[in-house]
């Protein structure tokens, strides 16, 4: 009988270092050539700056993971774990630097890692950073055979006098605006997955849209000089968020008369949830909200749309 080794413990050592070596072949420019050692760098370029801080932010994509497997489509799911993190920094006024992700399983399948990093890679290209590292965790005893957790990492830098929001100059009559989303995005699975439960794979399919990511558009627009506070709208909706940005007695007050991407009214007819519910929960349509000076939004929404960019007026800024 022979002994035990860490192969019959359930985690292969030859299959990790050969994940390894599959990103470092990726043929793409936001893929490190240093992956594979302690820790991931990149030369920093601080020409115009005359004060940089460096901010780093970290997120997953949560049970949105769970429809991945019921579908066994993990090709997008990497693009969402960029986004999360990275919408997090540019609304700050930061420009994405680095990129690391963190994957646990229970086992190292290699069709589905390669599928999950590809989409990492794609989210690294759309938001012009850098994967530099990360680390695959197979854990046997912690996670089922067919499990998978994701977190990510990232980092960028802002000169101080340009990060978002400015608070000193938000008022009551500002107007906010809104960036549409693609979907759910990457929160709100919890409650969505059981409004849903009883829909088709098409339904299902649709909660699959990968997360939007802003970066080089919401950079395009602060350039301007007219955005004041930007807020990436994840769990807690529009109000949650956009009040996050705001100056203490200031709330954000919204038309709600947009129009949505149909997976929303899917789920509330799924799940019979209530409008208010709908809203606190989910982005509604709106995945990047700004807010501009009232007499400076037309121009903004003007300059947005000879970018490519859709910008559209979905509140203002109220006492509150």
């Amino acid at each position: 009988m022979s002994g035990l080794d860490y192969e019959k413990a359930g985690v292969s050592l030859r299959k990790g270092d050969e994940f390894a070596e599959f990103i470092k072949s990726l043929p793409s420019k936001a893929v490190s050539r240093g992956i594979g050692g302690f820790a991931g760098g990149a030369p920093l370029d601080l020409a115009g700056y005359r004060e940089p801080v460096l901010l780093s932010t970290t997120d997953g994509v949560g049970t949105k993971l769970l429809v991945a497997k019921k579908l066994g489509k993990y090709d997008t799911i990497g693009i969402d774990l960029v986004a999360m993190s990275v919408n997090d920094l540019v609304v700050c006024g930061a420009k994405p630097l680095q990129f690391l992700d963190y994957i646990a399983c229970g086992r190292i399948r290699e069709e589905v890692l390669h599928a999950v990093i590809a989409g990492v890679v794609a989210g690294c290209e759309q938001a012009g950073c850098e994967l530099v590292g990360g680390e695959t965790a197979e854990m046997p005893d912690v996670y089922g055979p067919d499990d998978l957790d994701l977190a990510g990492f990232a980092a960028g830098l802002v000169e101080r006098k340009r990060m978002l929001p400015h608070l000193d100059r938000i008022e009551e009559g500002d107007l906010v605006l809104g960036m549409p989303s693609s979907g759910v995005h990457s929160n709100g699975f919890s409650l969505a997955r059981k409004a849903l439960a009883g829909a088709d794979d098409a339904t299902w399919g649709e909660l699959l849209v990968p997360t939007r990511i802003y970066v080089k558009e919401l950079l395009e627009l602060i350039s301007t000089g007219r955005v004041l506070a930007a807020a990436h709208i994840t769990g807690s909706g529009l109000s949650g968020n956009v009040d996050r940005i705001l100056p203490p007695g200031l709330r954000a007050s919204f038309s709600w008369d947009w129009p949505l991407p149909p997976i929303f009214a899917k789920i509330q007819a799924g799940g019979g949830l209530p409008e208010a519910e709908m809203r606190s929960v989910f982005n509604m349509g709106v995945g990047m909200a700004l807010v501009a000076k009232k007499e400076e939004a037309e121009g903004l929404v003007r300059i947005a749309r000879n970018k490519g960019i859709e910008l559209f007026p979905v509140g203002a800024v109220a006492r509150g």
